[in-house]
């Protein structure tokens, strides 16, 4: 680029320098003609006249090529090279290059081109740093929006895409084809238009939740300006709601499920109460009515219990005391204890322990309450004449119990839920033999919070099988 720029000024002081001494040698010539014609002037004479003005011309034609050469290239030299190593300079600064900016020589080259090509290289050296600055911020902005779990969307004015992250891609299941503002929340379904979320004042905001396949997903549109403020595209911020839904939704039937549950021994203690109060009946019958009313509300008290337990749990309040015990005397108090309900239903259990069973290190309270609740489980729903057998063992660093019965079985599409709150397979049933619905999901509370576990297995009249599991002391 410099050599082309030289060899064309040079060729510019050349034809210029050629042009007036040709034109100045043809005036001569002319000016010669005029003076034989006028004055009679031998044509001999003349004629040598004008060949010496030709040879001048000649000769002065080579001499100013060559000097003009050797001074324009010098001229050149002094005036271009500033100009060379700053179109060298931006070409570096073009690729990313960095540049010498201490290049000039003072005492060499003139002052003021100097200054100006060091405030250009001060100026090219700034916006490099500049450069370099939006390049790691853009960077770091797609690094963001590569990894943000919310998806985000950027469309142009004209709804075509500017910018889409893969959370995006992946939350509204969209394919390469779905391009445009238009296609893709036609598609979804979704009731919004793009000109009305930039240009309406009262849009300058737009929130919907939609359902993708098996998520919730909601969407928060808002209108973005450009450089000169003006209305440039919306962004889409698209997250994924669907286990805050369930939670809402547990929630509301925990709700639900707690006002059944409270309304129904209620309903009984305010129906026998008013009997009671409203006629004289027998004694035999009094105590009828009271018993079911004392039946009653002693269910509410569980029932209140069992709340106030799991919202202890949920809330990291209760107080556990982990102690060294050992777990297969504490089995065999537990069916001790409910011996008398044994008994009652003629049914015959067992329990064998394994040798060499390591104490386990728990909150023996809480285990103890887990173990209790499986067997009066296990009791309940085995019928008369039934068998129960209890297993005590250990496997690499747990303990385990093992509760087998061959009662009524839970159904397969059931076993998933059985640890819910309310959750009943049998609710009339469950509800009339005073459970609340809430005995299993303590379990398990108690089980995780001591870094243990529980596992079911039944078949629809065959039987239940419950496996427990407790950390051992290390």
């Amino acid at each position: 680029m410099a050599k082309n720029l030289k060899l064309k000024i040079i060729i510019v002081f050349l034809v210029i320098g050629v042009a007036i001494i040709t034109g100045f040698g043809i005036f001569s010539i002319n000016q010669l003609k005029n003076l034989q014609a006028e004055m009679n002037i031998d044509v001999d004479v003349i004629k040598t006249k004008i060949q010496l003005i030709s040879y001048a011309i000649f000769i002065a034609i080579g001499a100013y090529s060559v000097l003009s050469g050797i001074l324009g290239a010098i001229a050149i030299g002094i005036l271009t090279n500033p100009i060379v190593k700053i179109l060298k300079n931006a070409e570096k600064i073009a690729s990313g290059e960095s540049i010498d900016v201490r290049y000039l020589n003072p005492e060499k080259e003139d002052a003021e081109v100097g200054d100006l090509v060091k405030a250009f290289n001060l100026m090219t050296t700034e916006l490099q740093e500049n450069l370099n600055e939006a390049s790691r911020q853009k960077r770091q902005i797609e690094t963001i929006l590569l990894h943000m779990t919310d998806g985000v969307i950027a469309f142009d004015i004209e709804g075509d895409i500017l910018h889409i992250n893969p959370a995006a891609t992946r939350l509204l299941q969209l394919t390469p084809a779905d391009d445009n503002f238009e296609d893709i929340f036609k598609k979804l379904k979704v009731d919004v238009n793009l000109e009305k979320v930039i240009y309406l004042e009262n849009w300058t905001s737009y929130e919907q939740r939609i359902n993708v396949q098996d998520k919730y997903v909601n969407l928060y549109f808002a209108p973005f300006t450009n450089e000169v403020n003006r209305p440039g595209g919306v962004i889409v911020v698209i997250q994924d709601i669907t286990e805050h839904v369930r939670l809402d939704n547990m929630r509301k039937e925990f709700v639900a499920d707690v006002s059944h549950e409270l309304k129904t021994p209620i309903t009984s203690i305010m129906g026998y109460a008013d009997t009671l109060a409203e006629d004289e009946y027998d004694k035999q019958t009094q105590e009828k009515f009271l018993g079911v009313i004392a039946s009653e509300a002693r269910r509410m008290a569980r029932l209140v219990n069992d709340l106030l337990t799991l919202s202890s749990y949920d809330n990291n309040e209760a107080k556990w005391e982990k102690t060294e015990f050992d777990l297969g005397e504490l089995v065999k108090k537990c069916l001790d204890s409910l011996r008398i309900e044994i008994d009652k239903k003629h049914q015959h259990s067992e329990c064998f322990v394994t040798a060499n069973v390591p104490p386990v290190f728990a909150d023996k309270y809480g285990i103890e309450r887990v173990i209790l609740n499986i067997l009066t489980n296990s009791i309940k729903y085995t019928g008369e004449n039934g068998t129960i057998k209890v297993y005590v063992g250990f496997v690499y660093n747990d303990a385990y119990i093992k509760i087998i019965d061959n009662g009524i079985g839970i159904p397969e599409e059931d076993l998933t839920k059985i640890f819910e709150r309310f959750y009943r397979v049998d609710k009339a049933r469950t509800r009339e033999m005073g459970g609340t619905g809430l005995g299993l999901s303590i379990a398990k509370e108690i089980l995780d919070k001591n870094n243990g576990s529980i596992d079911i297995k039944s078949k629809v009249g065959e039987g239940t099988e419950v496996v427990i599991r407790v950390p051992t002391k290390n």
